[in-house]
């Protein structure tokens, strides 16, 4: 196959970060994906349905004139989150709440530190229809980094699911055999997002012949056979897995540091990286399901009525893009040939 076409897709996790950084974020998320779930985690986070509707207006504002791209808000879970605050993000038009245990990614320092004094927000949230998004990691330093996503599925989202039954929730760019495992034996109120970097790659493209900054995300890359079990779970066309980048920007200066800091700005290539790995996995027939149709179902939104076509067409990802306060910022994949292209 040479050409397809599918239904304009959608991301469903998604980091535009903020003020002058926008001017690069939205236009190259909105050149192709119709609508994205926005992260929340800004400094300060966006806690509360007034800083998501203040955000989403920021947002708007950095559309490409006569584009209709659509920022879906969400908002940030603490230990001081209220019930009414689930109620006001509800009626504000915020459509889930995100859930990362304190320290476990960028700007997570604010975040849940005891996740049993959240059941009664989960209830409301299960009463309201807000849908939980969930970064699924441990945090503790004596817990090896590449088991915490193992530990949190036994310790936490088994019981979280089995006390909520009604509460959908989403885990986020999941990254191991047990986390596909785990989703895919889960009952209908669950489902969970691949990122492109954790389909393309394993943890020898971070670490083997020198460490590789910017394929360092979190969770962080797994051994292979993690990479293939989630080959193998949208291989099978589950209904259960759909498309959220995670795309995460970082100036080039702050990847590559003693920081170090986590995450792969994949919005440059993102539907074209995806197409190619499920066309090498044999999977390109799944493609519009998982990219366009899933995430949309699953939310409760109606699918986009717009098409795009992708072409066997090779091209190469900029080696860097220049920011608009003038910094350079270094794309996914950067300087790489990409076997299929937006038509």
């Amino acid at each position: 196959m040479t050409e397809i076409t599918i239904t304009a897709p959608d991301d469903w996790h998604l980091h535009l970060r903020d003020s002058d950084m926008l001017g690069e974020t939205v236009p190259a998320t909105a050149r192709i994906f119709k609508r994205g779930i926005i992260m929340p985690n800004l400094v300060p986070p966006v806690t509360n349905a007034e800083l998501a509707s203040q955000y989403r207006q920021r947002i708007l504002a950095a559309r490409p004139q006569g584009n209709d791209f659509e920022p879906l808000m969400t908002i940030y879970l603490t230990n001081d989150t209220t019930k009414q605050d689930i109620i006001d993000a509800k009626a504000a038009g915020v459509v889930a709440a995100k859930l990362y245990p304190a320290g476990a990614t960028t700007n997570s320092d604010a975040a849940v530190k005891a996740l049993e004094a959240l059941y009664p927000i989960f209830a409301t949230m299960a009463d309201v229809g807000l849908l939980l998004l969930v970064h699924g990691e441990v945090t503790e330093s004596h817990i090896d980094i590449f088991d915490r996503e193992k530990v949190f599925i036994d310790r936490y989202m088994s019981k979280v699911v089995k006390d909520f039954p009604t509460l959908k929730i989403v885990f986020e760019h999941i990254t191991t055999k047990d986390a596909a495992e785990f989703v895919m034996a889960a009952p209908a109120n669950i489902a969970a997002t691949i990122t492109p970097q954790h389909l393309l790659l394993n943890r020898n493209d971070l670490l083997v012949g020198g460490v590789r900054p910017h394929n360092f995300c979190l969770p962080v890359l797994k051994r292979n056979i993690h990479q293939q079990a989630l080959q193998q779970a949208v291989k099978t066309g589950s209904s259960k897995f759909f498309l959220g980048t995670d795309s995460a920007p970082h100036e080039k200066s702050a990847k590559e540091s003693a920081c170090g800091c986590a995450g792969c700005y994949s919005a440059w290539g993102a539907i074209e990286l995806y197409a190619q790995i499920f066309d090498e996995i044999g999977a390109l027939d799944k493609l519009e399901g998982f990219a366009s149709h899933y995430g949309a179902d699953f939310y409760g939104l109606e699918r986009n009525s717009q098409k795009i076509t992708l072409v066997k067409e090779s091209w190469q990802l900029p080696e860097q893009i220049i920011l608009p306060n003038g910094r350079p910022i270094v794309p996914f994949h950067a300087g790489q040939t990409v076997s299929w292209k937006v038509k």
